[in-house]
């Protein structure tokens, strides 16, 4: 009954927020997005902040790169436990292939991951900019068609949670 509701409610939000298929500044603005969230492009950057930072940019930089890793390692375990396929379309070749699964979102996990961290452990300056980031990654994701909508919340429930568990404990 319930995968019955969340059918449904995926089926219906996928239709109204799968908007942008065809060419269009739309379109590329949120392929950006889609794209910014990708974990090679945060870990080049972490890992470029820990090669040439101060020794609390290295600890800052360490902690956010182990915090990522430990949430993509949960993210794949559960996308392989499900193995909810993704949403038919042409976009995203690359992820389709190198990651068929659909459910949770990396993407939205770890964006959000990288604002909640950014909150608790700063810099400011980047918490006022992964803040509204985080969720445009997640929606640019359903609206490029390379995840329901459900897949994106689940991710960001996991990313948050995820965050949240982080700040306590590193």
């Amino acid at each position: 009954m319930i995968w019955q509701r969340l059918s449904q409610f995926d089926a219906y939000w996928q239709q109204r927020l799968r908007k942008l298929e065809e060419p269009g500044i739309l379109r590329k603005i949120a392929i950006i997005f889609a794209h910014s969230g990708d974990s090679w492009f945060w870990l080049s950057g972490l890992i470029l902040a820990w090669l040439i930072g101060s020794p609390e940019i290295k600890q800052w930089a360490l902690r956010m790169i182990l915090t990522v890793f430990a949430l993509a390692s949960i993210v794949m375990v559960i996308k392989f436990a499900i193995r909810r396929p993704r949403p038919e379309g042409e976009f995203g070749e690359i992820y389709r292939r190198s990651d068929p699964h659909s459910f949770p979102s990396g993407h939205a996990a770890r964006s959000i991951l990288l604002a909640v961290l950014a909150v608790g452990w700063g810099p400011p300056w980047l918490a006022l900019i992964l803040v509204p980031w985080a969720p445009l990654v997640a929606l640019a994701r359903v609206a490029l068609g390379l995840h329901f909508p459900t897949d994106v919340l689940a991710g960001a429930l996991l990313g948050f949670t995820a965050g949240l568990i982080a700040l306590v404990l590193v």
